[in-house]
């Protein structure tokens, strides 16, 4: 029902916009978000997006440089990347939440995309 796209390779420096398409139900009354797994490592949060209200919240790696974003119209969230950096090279995925409250816990997500691969070469 989340299908995530727009990955790819990227040098360092570069932009990448990652898009997520839900289809099947609207998610209009949902909590977006963006989370990361690196190789080896724990799925963590890259941003979130209350599509009601606007508010977002980013982790602090990416301040500044990622912006997330929804078409309310085109059940879709938006991943802007910029000033990519090759640590930010993971599989990308989204998510969506009913009742979300603590927006970077995977938990409280109830729809995950498969992933988008992102990868950095510095």
């Amino acid at each position: 029902q989340l299908q995530a796209c727009g990955g790819g390779l990227v040098q360092a420096g570069g932009s990448l916009r990652l898009s997520c398409a839900a289809s099947g139900r609207t998610f209009s009354g949902y909590r977006m978000a963006w989370f990361r797994q690196a190789p080896g490592k724990e799925r963590d949060f890259v941003a979130y997006i209350n599509w009601s209200s606007g508010t977002t919240y980013y982790t602090d790696s990416v301040k500044g440089r990622f912006t997330i974003s929804g078409d309310g119209a085109k059940n879709t969230v938006y991943l802007q990347m910029n000033s990519l950096k090759p640590e930010d090279t993971a599989v990308y995925y989204c998510a969506a939440g009913a009742g979300v409250v603590n927006v970077n816990r995977r938990n409280e997500y109830d729809y995950w995309g498969q992933g988008t691969q992102v990868t950095v070469s510095s």
